[in-house]
């Protein structure tokens, strides 16, 4: 017989369930509704597998289903008929049912808060020890590396510069030109009150310079090329391609990580640059079209009341920058264990940390800068 068949017997306080033929995947949705249905008026089930030809995980699935719902009810469900193979993959599956036990003794109260917060701190400082000794790690392979150039592996470093560098340089481009078209937009119509357009070239110039142009093009970066730093080694450690490498005699901070930092060093001035040229451009465009600036008065006005400090103190953080969002991306690819979950779960704490952290080095440097008067 291919097809199961399902009789529910309830005679003289006995309820019965029969079950013949295959009860296979296959063809579970010929008796899925019987088996949702069943009920039993008696304290006791009997599940009869005598008639049954063939029996396999989702059949055993559906009748340890039934025997955990109907139980959770006070129904004692008791299974005959079945041989040892059968008996065995009914108790397996059993087994891997998710327990319901203790859902509703979940520990609550001021203390589990308490304990809970105290975890976290807990995790925290270990996480900031790690990324710390990861640091240490990465910049002794750096001089160990700068004392034997032989190690050096230039065609990584440019491949890297490639990838995180001038592949970034239409996002960057765009993202600025707008940037600086919203600045010169918004600036216009609040100065506009006052009679003094003329001095969003002035608003414009320093927003971008000092601050917006790099730090938006290292949350841009930290987005694109941190969160790839993170998927491709973590999924090489899933593949435990980082324990060949080992076992090869290569070392993956010279491999895989040093190119990538350096690399992102290297190109995130050269981006911040680039961002600042393509914002001028946007704010002096739209300052054109909104205010009657005309270019040569943007970059007369530019000259005369732009300083080039701002250049220099926008330009002066992108090595940081840098530096924050790639030790973070190696360091949390690192941290992956075992599953492409895994791996998905830390690029994601990777970009978050990475830009959380870029902005606390940028408010570092504005307090910094600040007290020197810059």
């Amino acid at each position: 017989m291919a097809q199961p068949t399902f009789t529910f017997e309830d005679r003289d306080g006995q309820a019965t369930v029969r079950l013949a033929g295959r009860l296979v995947t296959q063809h579970l949705n010929l008796v899925d509704d019987d088996f949702a249905n069943t009920t039993a008026k008696s304290n006791s089930l009997r599940v009869d597998l005598s008639d049954l030809d063939a029996l396999d995980t989702g059949g055993a699935w559906l009748i340890a289903h039934l025997q955990d719902r109907l139980e959770r009810d006070g129904v004692r469900v008791d299974v005959a008929g079945a041989d040892a193979n059968q008996t065995a993959l009914l108790r397996t599956v059993r087994e891997a049912l998710p327990s319901e036990k203790g859902v509703e003794d979940i520990p609550r109260g001021l203390l589990v808060w308490v304990s809970g917060i105290g975890a976290k701190t807990a995790g925290v400082g270990a996480s900031m020890v790690s990324l710390l000794s990861f640091t240490g790690e990465m910049l002794t392979s750096l001089f160990g590396t700068i004392l034997r150039p032989k190690r050096w592996r230039p065609a990584a470093l440019v491949s890297q510069m490639q990838d995180a560098g001038f592949n970034a340089i239409p996002i960057v481009v765009l993202m600025s030109f707008l940037i600086g078209v919203v600045l010169s937009f918004q600036g216009a119509s609040q100065l506009r009150q006052f009679g003094a357009e003329v001095f969003v070239v002035d608003l414009i110039a320093i927003s971008i310079l000092r601050e917006l142009g790099i730090l938006l093009t290292a949350i841009i970066v930290a987005g694109r090329s941190g969160s790839a730093f993170t998927a491709s080694i973590g999924s090489m450690k899933v593949r435990e391609e980082l324990d060949a490498m080992r076992t090869l005699g290569l070392d993956p901070m010279e491999v895989l990580v040093l190119p990538r930092v350096i690399a992102l060093i290297i190109m995130l001035p050269i981006l911040g640059f680039i961002a600042n040229v393509s914002g001028l451009v946007g704010g002096a465009l739209m300052s054109w079209i909104e205010l009657g600036v005309s270019p040569g008065m943007f970059v007369s006005r530019l000259q005369e009341n732009t300083d080039v400090s701002h250049l220099v103190i926008g330009m002066a953080k992108a090595p940081f920058f840098a530096a924050v969002i790639g030790v973070v991306s190696c360091w949390q690819a690192m941290q992956v264990r075992g599953s492409a979950d895994s791996v998905g779960h830390q690029t994601t704490i990777s970009v978050v940390q990475s830009i959380f952290l870029v902005i606390v080095v940028d408010a570092m440097f504005s307090i910094f800068f600040a007290e020197l008067g810059l």
